[in-house]
């Protein structure tokens, strides 16, 4: 009877180990976040589902292998996968009425975590003890106990070695110390309690206890010598528990500009970080970030009231800050917060033009490539003491000598026109860029060309698909750069000419290997070094005495330019000293209907120059970031000389002395608005219809903001 039994027994087990299959792998065992991380290597956010980053065993320690080990299955390396007396204590146990206890090996735990689930019932353990047996001979012992570490829970949200590494420590799991290591075995018990050791005293002395046990065993397994056991006297409590960040504030913008960087750049598809296990290291610096949103914070506080004046409701910033050295994007502003429900990211799309912060770009150009000044004849030097027309209202003429068309206006012609009706008379370029008077600026692009004033865009760093040209307003900011590009393309300038690509990703981590297609921008030599240090000059110039006084409080070197579109539409302030570049826009615009709205009115003013509110943002934003680093001087600008001075222009004499600069109204000393696309200014301008600019069939529609508005940080 007894052999009968145990035949049958025998053969029963073996019907069972020959039929039973291996499921496939539980999906929810698979799926993974990404994690992004600040420039200093800190957790900036979590995103996905599950808090999980799965790594090769070879980026855990081996003492810290050892830990789980000791605390869970020290035979793992040489059982078949299943612990006989254990099984053994655990049937005596439920035949006696107890409570269904584990007896599990690590085989049985991954088996459980990986392909079954968390019931406690007398079917499923069995089925998890054959299931054990088949995968050991299946799989080696390296790949039972890599799954095991990726798939248990740890308390505080963590699931893995890695995230928990990061929830209890904050480090990688890498980084782990066999101390940390011998807790975190602890904590895969009684995850629920030991997860508060940090605050509670019973969860510590819990801890405590089990940390103990599982160093002390690792000394019984030949692991740690007792001298080394000796050397870890107190249990190595956890950090204090921050739940995974979420997509508030600006966190929503730094993730999204950076898994827009990592798609542009790599063939890692949006598909692909949905279905998580990216690590993500960025270039935000999280002091800087914190410092831009408090300025904008500080300001919005101080001039705008939505709550009892209309003017003020729908109004939206935008800033982004450039590190000149390198290119990497170290802080933005995007907006109120997704949590706010605002979910474009207002520093890294395009669709607001950007004024009379253009006009660099021109001058640069015009030092490079020189302007033709009469027909027929070839291109002559500029600099910034050529003098141009700067009267309101003048007649622009082409290279050729015609005479620009303008359908809409009376005469056929176009009549550029400024903001006031100051009579300027023929003025120096560097000082049409401190009053950022436009006809001296659109003149000036009309002569030097488009195509050389587009190549030195795109050489500084704009996006050809920004740029808006084939109309005179082109020369004065009718583009819509983002201010990531913006603030990059004034870095150049801060750099004497060396251009980086902007970067907000320095690298990226999946399964434990570093992904190719992330290693910094390589410098390249946009500009001459006397051209970007010449427009760096004149740009002090415009903090001096310009319509960029406000920013003097900053109190060291700095240069920068103010901007204001059309109808007062978007007004923009961007500087930078020579360790940062720094771009701030402020525009208006109805979520409901996504058009860029006249900000007249706002914040009480009657005209809303960049010279107000975006640089007051600036200077806030960059006395906090430079505060503490030390005071640095640009490069000299060169002697260029005199320069050719615009067709026309009377020859200076000893007895006539240079033109003053005019002191503006004091609505003009702030900026100056642009051109519009349709190349009139001032404020009799009406806007121009969405479908096309008057006289221009096929141009480029009215700019639009978000959601047409697209992300300019490739």
């Amino acid at each position: 009877m007894f052999v009968f039994c145990f035949g049958s027994l025998v053969a029963a087990v073996g019907y069972v180990y020959a039929t039973a299959i291996i499921p496939t792998v539980n999906p929810s065992t698979q799926i993974q976040s990404d994690v992004f991380y600040w420039a200093d290597g800190s957790q900036m956010a979590s995103a996905g589902q599950v808090n999980r980053q799965n790594v090769g065993l070879s980026q855990v320690p081996l003492l810290v292998q050892w830990d789980f080990l000791a605390a869970e299955n020290s035979t793992f390396y040489t059982d078949p996968g299943i612990d006989p007396q254990g099984i053994a204590r655990a049937v005596l146990n439920m035949v006696k009425g107890g409570a269904v206890q584990s007896g599990s090996t690590i085989t049985q735990q991954f088996v459980k975590n990986t392909y079954l689930n968390q019931s406690q019932s007398i079917s499923r353990k069995l089925n998890e003890i054959v299931i054990s047996v088949k995968i050991g001979s299946r799989m080696s012992k390296q790949q039972i106990l890599q799954g095991y570490l990726n798939t248990c829970y740890f308390g505080r949200g963590a699931s893995g070695v890695e995230a928990a590494a990061e929830a209890y420590y904050h480090v990688h799991a890498s980084q782990l110390t066999v101390s940390q290591g011998a807790f975190l075995a602890a904590a895969v018990n009684e995850p629920s309690v030991l997860m508060n050791a940090d605050s509670d005293p019973k969860a510590k002395a819990l801890a405590e206890a089990r940390w103990k046990y599982v160093l002390d065993r690792m000394v019984t397994d030949g692991k740690l010598s007792p001298a080394q056991r000796a050397t870890y006297r107190t249990l190595p409590l956890p950090k204090p528990y921050v739940p995974a960040s979420r997509m508030t504030g600006q966190t929503g913008y730094l993730v999204q500009t950076a898994e827009n960087y990592v798609t542009s750049h790599s063939s890692i598809t949006e598909q692909d970080l949905s279905h998580g296990g990216y690590q993500v290291y960025t270039t935000f610096d999280k002091k800087k970030v914190t410092q831009l949103a408090a300025a904008v914070t500080k300001t919005s506080s101080a001039h705008l009231d939505p709550k009892h004046h209309a003017a003020d409701r729908n109004v939206q910033f935008g800033a982004a800050s450039v590190d000149p050295a390198t290119g990497a994007v170290v802080a933005l502003y995007g907006g109120p917060g997704w949590d706010k429900g605002h979910f474009t990211d207002n520093a890294d799309a395009s669709g607001v033009p950007v004024g009379s912060t253009f006009k660099p770009i021109d001058l640069a150009a015009a030092l490079q490539d020189g302007a033709v000044l009469s027909p027929g004849q070839g291109p002559q030097p500029i600099t910034p003491a050529s003098r141009f027309n700067g009267d309101d209202g003048i007649e622009i003429k082409d290279q050729k000598g015609n005479y620009v068309t303008d359908s809409t206006d009376p005469s056929g012609l176009l009549h550029q026109h400024n903001d006031t009706t100051h009579r300027w008379g023929y003025i120096s370029l560097r000082t049409a860029m401190e009053q950022s008077v436009n006809t001296p600026y659109v003149q000036l692009g009309e002569d030097v060309g488009y195509a050389n004033v587009e190549n030195t865009a795109i050489n500084v760093g704009l996006l050809r698909s920004s740029l808006q040209y084939n109309t005179a307003g082109f020369f004065i900011g009718t583009s819509t750069p983002s201010a990531i590009r913006m603030a990059d393309a004034y870095a150049t300038f801060a750099a004497s000419g060396t251009h980086y690509d902007p970067y907000s990703v320095s690298k990226v981590v999946s399964n434990g290997e570093t992904l190719p297609g992330f290693t910094k921008p390589n410098p390249v030599q946009a500009l001459k070094s006397s051209t970007a240090d010449t427009v760096t000059n004149v740009l002090q110039g415009v903090i001096k005495q310009g319509t960029g006084t406000n920013a003097q409080v900053l109190g060291r070197p700095a240069a920068g330019k103010t901007g204001t579109t059309d109808n007062y539409k978007s007004a923009w302030f961007i500087g930078y000293t020579p360790q940062l570049s720094t771009a701030v826009v402020l525009f208006k615009e109805d979520p409901k209907h996504p058009t860029l709205q006249s900000m007249t009115g706002v914040g009480g003013y009657t005209k809303v120059f960049g010279g107000v509110i975006p640089t007051q943002v600036w200077t806030d934003y960059m006395t906090a970031a430079l505060a503490g680093q030390p005071t640095v001087n640009f490069p000299a600008a060169p002697n260029l000389g005199t320069g050719a001075n615009e067709y026309g222009a009377p020859a200076p004499s000893p007895s006539t002395p240079p033109t003053p600069t005019a002191t503006p109204s004091p609505t003009a000393t702030t900026s100056t608005p642009v051109c519009h696309p349709a190349r009139r200014c001032g404020p009799t301008t009406q806007p121009t219809p969405s479908g096309g600019l008057p006289g221009f069939p096929g141009g480029s529609p009215a700019p639009t903001a978000s959601p047409t508005r697209k992300h300019g940080h490739k």
